[in-house]
């Protein structure tokens, strides 16, 4: 305990000590301001480990499964299905031309060129998993991949990010491409790639507790309700798998791309970019890691993560915790793509922007250049006009301002959450008639324009 003469010294000496600390900090700064900037050292310490965090998490984002392969392959033999008996699994196999078919996308840069000169010249048999194979073992296929013995036969897989959040620009061919990483794949049919899974037995397991009478058929069909382009990750919290009206509860995947100064990552809200990818990483995926969030323990909210012990989870490894940061850092360095030339009318698109300005108050939720809310972006679906069935599968039961940049990249399946609308004219349509605004056909239109050109 000080003495009031420990503390009286001490506020004598505050004012000597001050002085001469300001005095040593004057001689330091009028010495680094006669050396060359370079030579100062902590902006470059900055710089270099800006491009290692942006390298790292590039490579995280693109190839790095956090251990998931013992779900995916030990768990659910998914790889099984994809090797066919040919290469020590279960049926035909999946060839190239059924990866195609349920989404998978092709990296063109990452294709052997022996390979390449073979697609190019017709010569790749589109038919045979080998060539699947061949492909993944060129970690071509993003965000899948598999491991193969000495003899060839497929041992395991994983999932990575990329499988979900990139596509390709299908300069090759449709499918094949140059990689669009944080763009939402809108093709990958994920319910019926998982459906292909030989035991989904831990999955209904899983589900359990919020469906009594589940069974492998019932996960099977659930998985196959969701259709291309959707996921529903909420299921395995709540055992929801349809909205009340019958249809699927899954959701559009979202593009990761235009997340710098966005609070809030989902379409309802859950929490950060990283506390996302924490969750996705240990929950979804199903990598081994670290994840806590006491919300999840609330058994009438989220029965099936309650009883699985979401709320605390702690792998026997932590393959994921280490990752987040380079994996953030490379997410929020994705910018929204720029609208192809010719895909918007100018005119009719500064004309729009008034409107979106101005008299349809867009801008009052979507707040330019972020097209959110700093802050807290958080509605309730009647502030919105629409349901509530998803956003009380959240935490907070409310919906996000999504942010605008980008639309054009992401129109296929449609908009919102589930895809309810069809169009951006419908989006539009539905606030006109939502908040009164008495737009006419052509102020609708315009302001469509400008929402391409974003």
């Amino acid at each position: 305990m000080r003495t009031r003469s420990t503390l009286a010294f001490a506020a004598l000496a505050l004012p000597f000590a001050t002085i001469i600390g300001a005095s040593a900090l004057s001689s330091r700064l009028h010495a680094a301001a006669d050396q060359p900037r370079d030579a100062r050292g902590f902006d470059r310490t900055i710089g270099e480990h800006a491009e290692e965090l942006f390298r790292d998490g590039a490579h995280i984002f693109r190839y790095d499964t956090f251990g998931d392969e013992a779900f995916w392959g030990d768990t659910l033999k998914l790889h099984q299905a994809i090797a066919g008996a040919r290469f020590g699994g279960v049926g035909p196999g999946v060839s190239p031309a059924t990866a195609l078919a349920v989404g998978l996308k092709v990296d063109v840069d990452n294709v052997p060129p022996s390979i390449l000169a073979a697609l190019k010249d017709g010569k790749v048999d589109l038919n045979d998993p080998a060539n699947t194979l061949a492909l993944l073992d060129a970690n071509a296929v993003l965000g899948v991949t598999v491991h193969r013995a000495s003899n060839g036969n497929v041992t395991s897989m994983g999932v990575q990010c990329a499988l979900c959040h990139s596509t390709v620009d299908n300069s090759f061919a449709p499918g094949i491409g140059h990689r669009l990483d944080g763009w939402s794949n809108r093709d990958l049919n994920i319910g019926a790639i998982v459906a292909l899974s030989p035991d989904l037995s831990a999955v209904v397991a899983l589900l359990r507790p919020a469906i009594p009478a589940i069974d492998d058929a019932t996960v099977r069909a659930v998985l196959n309700s969701w259709g291309p382009g959707k996921f529903d990750a909420e299921l395995f919290m709540d055992g929801k798998p349809f909205r009340p009206d019958g249809t699927t509860a899954a959701t559009l995947i979202p593009p990761a791309f235009g997340l710098a100064g966005m609070n809030l990552h989902t379409y309802t809200g859950w929490g950060s970019v990283p506390y996302w990818n924490a969750f996705v990483a240990n929950l979804e995926m199903h990598g081994s890691g670290t994840f806590f969030d006491p919300r999840l323990k609330d058994p009438v909210q989220f029965p099936v993560a309650a009883a699985a012990g979401f709320d605390n989870v702690r792998g026997a490894t932590d393959a994921i915790t280490s990752k987040l940061g380079a994996l953030q850092f490379y997410q929020l360095s994705i910018p929204s793509p720029i609208p192809p030339n010719g895909s918007f009318d100018a005119s009719a698109a500064a004309r729009g922007e008034a409107l979106f300005t101005g008299v349809a108050k867009c801008s009052s939720c979507h707040v330019p250049p972020l097209f959110s809310e700093p802050g807290w972006a958080m509605h309730s679906g009647a502030e919105i006009g629409i349901d509530d069935f998803q956003a009380n599968r959240a935490p907070d039961h409310k919906y996000r301002t999504t942010p605008l940049k980008g639309l054009w990249s992401h129109a296929k399946g449609g908009f919102y959450h589930d895809g309810r609308f069809a169009t951006l004219a419908d989006v539009v349509q539905h606030y006109n008639d939502t908040f009164g605004l008495h737009l006419s056909a052509t102020q609708i239109s315009d302001l469509v324009e400008y929402l391409k050109s974003l």
